[in-house]
């Protein structure tokens, strides 16, 4: 079982979670259909607020988003956990007030044709090296053998505002994954405690019963409905679930998204006219939207190319790693993250289990098909300094789950017929679960899908979770 990692003062109070990308699919839904002229001009008034403009970075092409024009999108969605402010305070606790990171981070990718979004979580822990970047108080150099979550956090104290921090994470970004990422969405703790109270909760099914001091959450096994308060709370609790690493929160994370969703779509909220206001004001009142995005009719086309979305079209995994070899509670990226980057480049779901298809034909994606920059290229000799012995014991890991994670996706394609329905998931003859999406194993007691060869944590299966344990099917 992989320890907790340890943090020094500049990291420590890693509260992750999965606010960000929240808040941008429950924006998606709550503009969605028609919406009325008084709530249309409240609503420019507050998007125009909440707009933040990125600082111009040498690797990263500033674009208008046109939500209409068929191109795929990327959007780096930021969850901060900043204490300033009572409400923050009230869940994040007093410490570190004036102390800004992003514990979590996510690359979310709308298909061209509109038919899947995929997501893929950036572990905070992650050793990188990045290039240098702008700040609105000058440049940061170039840096390597970083913590990932540091960038934002370097970035906030060199420039002073959320503009700095949020404009070099999207160019450490770019520069990591070879994608051309222009537009951001940050929310902090209070932010997602109103928006999800504004939706009037969200269910979610509990594996084991726990409690957590720390978080004030005590839950049971089942399906429990959760408050903003205890949702933010669950989603950042570290002790008492799994193996206490930040890689299995950003699972459960991902897990939370899709139930916060389905909440949505099962209260029908858009057919609410009072509830779609208060939510659709309390969202954007909460939070930080790049100037690209920041636009009441961009928002709104967006929000009308996806009212047939459906969450079972939501891909979400988390970048594959291993252990870094020079400490055990970090972690480098495998080289089965080039095929993920690869996929969102393309245009493709992160699954090939033939419930969609690429939309990238035209080749009107918004990612960059350039080849990596030099940041990722010293991300690459980092790894490569590491002992022979080390580097190829990884490359022959990661080499297997790539080959394993396609095999499985092809598998599942030509043998539909063995994937439970109510599950998702195959059984192999000795009763292992199989996720025919990612080429995982399921561990049958919690649902957590684990990379083959690494063992980490890379998604959950949400379906056989949701079904075993709460009966609910899909």
């Amino acid at each position: 079982m992989l320890s907790a990692p340890s943090h020094t003062h500049g990291y420590r109070a890693p509260f992750s979670w999965w606010k960000a990308i929240a808040v941008l699919l429950v924006g998606i839904l709550v503009f969605a259909g028609s919406i009325f002229s008084t709530v249309y001009a409240q609503l420019v008034s507050t998007v125009n607020e909440a707009r933040v403009d990125l600082i111009a970075q040498k690797n990263v092409k500033q674009e208008i988003v046109d939500p209409n024009s068929g191109k795929a999108l990327n959007i780096l969605l930021l969850g901060t956990d900043s204490r300033d402010g009572a409400e923050n305070q009230a869940i994040g606790g007093s410490n570190d007030v004036g102390n800004h990171q992003a514990d979590t981070t996510m690359v979310v990718h709308i298909s061209a044709n509109r038919q899947f979004i995929d997501i893929v979580s950036i572990p905070r822990d992650s050793i990188v090296s990045v290039p240098s970047c702008e700040t609105s108080n000058g440049t940061i150099p170039a840096q390597r053998n970083i913590m990932f979550n540091s960038v934002f956090a370097t970035a906030y104290d060199r420039g002073g505002n959320l503009a700095s921090a949020a404009s070099c994470t999207v160019s450490a970004v770019n520069a990591l994954t070879g994608l051309n990422i222009s537009q951001f969405i940050t929310v902090d703790f209070g932010g997602l405690k109103n928006m999800i109270d504004a939706l009037g909760g969200v269910d979610v099914c509990i594996s084991q019963d726990f409690s957590d001091r720390d978080a004030n959450l005590t839950l049971s096994r089942g399906l429990n409905h959760l408050n903003g308060t205890d949702a933010t709370q669950f989603a950042r609790v570290r002790h008492g679930l799994g193996d206490g690493s930040d890689i299995m929160r950003t699972v459960r994370q991902q897990y939370l998204i899709k139930m916060l969703l389905r909440e949505a779509l099962k209260q029908n909220i858009l057919t609410n006219f009072d509830k779609l206001f208060q939510l659709s004001t309390t969202a954007l009142k909460s939070l930080n939207i790049s100037s690209g995005l920041a636009d009441t009719n961009i928002l709104i086309g967006l929000a009308n190319s996806l009212k047939s979305f459906k969450v079972a079209s939501i891909y979400s995994q988390t970048v594959p790693v291993t252990t870094w070899s020079q400490d055990a509670n970090r972690v480098v990226w495998t080289s089965g993250a080039d095929e993920l980057w690869t996929r969102i480049q393309e245009d493709r779901p992160l699954s090939d289990d033939g419930s969609e298809s690429s939309s990238s034909t035209s080749g009107t994606t918004d990612s960059s098909t350039n080849t990596r920059t030099q940041a990722q290229q010293s991300q690459s000799q980092t790894q490569q300094s590491q002992s022979q012995s080390q580097s190829q014991s990884q490359q022959t890991t990661t080499d297997s789950s790539t080959s394993s994670s396609t095999s499985s996706s092809t598998s599942s394609t030509e043998n539909a017929s063995t994937v439970d329905p109510n599950t998702g998931l195959m059984t192999q003859a000795d009763g292992t679960l199989i996720d025919p999406k990612t080429g995982g194993y399921v561990d049958k007691d919690s649902g957590v899908i684990h990379n083959p060869t690494t063992g980490w944590s890379i998604g959950l299966a949400d379906e056989y979770l949701n079904y075993t344990v709460c009966g609910i099917k899909s």
